[in-house]
């Protein structure tokens, strides 16, 4: 997967975002390991843009290394300074479970008051209102209760 181009506008920007970031990511004595790849995948799956700090002396290596992971991880080498390398990639879109037996949640509602003689300001009042509840007309909160069926409708439904 080859890495993704950013002009040099957008990696401006994005060093400026990785500036107060902390590494996630630690490349120690054994070099670029599976494992490392795989906890930096998850790293830019869950944050987007990384730090990852190399425990290496040499220069030429650093960076060989942050080409070989912007191309396994199809991301876009941002930065090398010093022992850091800043990598970015757009987290992916989480798509929502989509549950069909689900019940109305709760809202707000805004119950309004008219003064009694006429000339004041009216008061707002906002009220949490659950999926269970309801508004009367005099603007309380009534709990919906259970629909009572008759002995004889509920003797049919059993046979």
């Amino acid at each position: 997967m080859p890495a993704i181009q950013l002009t040099p506008a957008a990696r401006k920007e994005k060093r400026g975002e990785a500036h107060h970031l902390d590494p996630v990511v630690m490349i120690g004595g054994e070099g670029l390991t599976p494992a490392i790849v795989k906890e930096a995948d998850v790293a830019l799956k869950a944050h987007g843009l990384i730090k990852v700090r190399v425990f290496s002396d040499d220069r030429v290596a650093r960076e060989a290394m942050l080409a070989q992971l912007a191309d396994e991880l199809s991301a876009a080498p941002i930065q090398h300074i010093g022992k850091l390398l800043v990598l970015w990639r757009p987290i992916p879109e989480k798509a929502a479970p989509v549950v069909e037996d689900r019940k109305p949640g709760s809202r707000v509602v805004k119950l309004v008051t008219f003064s009694k003689n006429g000339s004041g300001r009216p008061t707002v009042k906002k009220v949490q209102v659950h999926g269970n509840e309801r508004v009367t007309a005099g603007g309380m909160v009534k709990r919906q209760k259970n629909r009572v069926t008759s002995v004889k409708k509920r003797a049919q439904s059993q046979d």
